[in-house]
């Protein structure tokens, strides 16, 4: 067996694959991984500084780490030569023995996934949380039993790669361009994305956003059960917003869920993210108030609208999991005023230029950072003032001299971190590491 990509997704699998009696070889262009000593002690081959063609030719099986493009050559070649290729969350789902609940859309799938997951432990499940998240769902094999519920964050790269992947329930949260960096297009992106529905059936469910129309419209090839829910209240069956509340609509009742005062998380558009994972919770059986106790303990995720710190009246958000234009979009939407935002990275496409009105409503300014700034100037010229910052302790010390008097300063990218760190946790810490230096 072959392994490609050595991040968390690939080491898991390798262990999994080895666990089971496998001979594997786990293949990734990098030097080095810091886990080597470990995988070599489970009899793991370590091919690194480059993807050997005969290492996947001579393969029974190939399974990809998400970043692995699906494309590359070796994997192309092995194809031709009729080598199954799959991917991680694939491999992993054929030996759990539990149920999953997969998540999936282009923002919010990481605070819904960790939500619904403490809604299921408050309602009495054995609840194990992963996937493009936490724990790698490989990890989460050897502990998967009959009543197990596996809540599984699915990203576009891992959907891309199924082909059994099989969903109890299955949740769109929302659609709009991402990732056109690595697919060749919004369509091909949207496919991916609704492949989380292609091996459902009658005895299934789908959670699905009533309010994106891109969603409703990804979601019809589906055969599973539907359960929609909408913000603005545009359905007569499903989970909606009424007097304060969140409510289970049916046909002739309705049940009270959730007050909106027991949501703690920053930002009006995270109640979609909560609304999805009450659905959940009602589908499977917990009660309003175990629901209700989950959403209340519920501080929200790190680098996710997370508040950092108010130093002398500015109050600093990071929000680096805002990756995309979509979601950079909602998070400045959540401020009135005397916003001062950081955008900037790695493009991964979209059009920036929707930030134009927002920002020119509500921002004193904004601080571009990293490989779009180029980018990030042309598309909000002549509606916000864009400073420039050549480095990143320089872009935060910027943005709080804009901010001052009482504004917000918001890490919110639009971009990837690829350019300047790791990823995007790497860039959220590294965000709250300069504002406790100011402080």
């Amino acid at each position: 067996m072959t392994v490609a990509g050595a991040a968390r997704s690939g080491i898991a699998a390798s262990e999994l694959l080895a666990s089971q009696g496998a001979n594997v070889t786990l293949s990734d262009t990098r030097t080095q991984v810091d886990e080597a000593e470990r995988l070599r002690a489970l009899g793991v081959e370590l091919e690194l500084g480059g993807h050997k063609t005969e290492t996947f030719s001579h393969a029974d099986l190939i399974v990809t780490s998400p970043g692995v493009p699906p494309e590359q050559p070796v994997l192309a070649d092995a194809r031709k030569r009729g080598i199954p290729v799959i991917g991680e969350l694939e491999l992993a789902s054929r030996w759990l023995r539990g149920r999953m609940v997969a998540i999936t859309g282009t923002k919010g799938k990481s605070t819904t996934t960790e939500l619904t997951g403490r809604i299921l432990e408050a309602a009495g499940y054995k609840v194990s949380v992963g996937g493009n998240i936490g724990s790698p769902l490989s990890a989460q094999v050897a502990g998967s039993t009959p009543d197990s519920i596996h809540v599984v964050e699915a990203s576009s790269f891992q959907l891309e790669q199924i082909e059994t992947f099989h969903p109890w329930i299955a949740v769109m949260l929302n659609f709009s361009p991402d990732h056109l960096d690595r697919h060749p297009s919004v369509e091909a992106y949207g496919a991916a994305k609704a492949r989380i529905f292609e091996n459902q059936d009658t005895s299934d469910w789908m959670v699905v956003n009533a309010d994106d129309p891109e969603v409703l419209r990804l979601s019809r090839k589906g055969r599973a059960r539907t359960r929609l829910f909408s913000k603005d209240g545009a359905v007569t069956v499903g989970t909606v917003l009424e007097h304060g509340w969140i409510v289970d609509r049916g046909m002739t009742t309705e049940e009270k869920l959730v007050p909106l005062d027991a949501i703690h998380l920053l930002g009006p558009h995270l109640v979609n993210d909560v609304m999805a994972a009450a659905a959940v919770g009602t589908i499977a059986g917990a009660a309003p108030a175990a629901i209700t106790a989950a959403v209340e303990s519920f501080p929200g995720l790190e680098h996710a609208m997370e508040l950092v710190a108010d130093i002398g009246g500015v109050r600093f958000v990071n929000d680096s999991k805002a990756t995309n234009v979509d979601a950079a979009l909602h998070s400045i939407e959540s401020f009135d005023a005397g916003l001062v935002a950081i955008i900037g990275g790695k493009f991964k496409g979209g059009d920036l230029r929707l930030l134009r009105e927002p920002l020119k409503k509500r921002a004193r300014a904004v601080v571009a950072i990293g490989e779009a700034t180029p980018l990030v100037k042309d598309a909000l010229a002549g509606a916000v003032e864009v400073r420039e910052a050549a480095t990143f302790e320089d872009a935060v010390k910027q943005a709080f001299a804009l901010a001052r008097p009482k504004g917000v300063v918001l890490l919110a990218p639009a971009c990837a971190s690829f350019d300047m760190f790791r990823d995007y946790a790497e860039r959220g810490r590294r965000f709250k590491e300069e504002v406790l230096k100011l402080a």
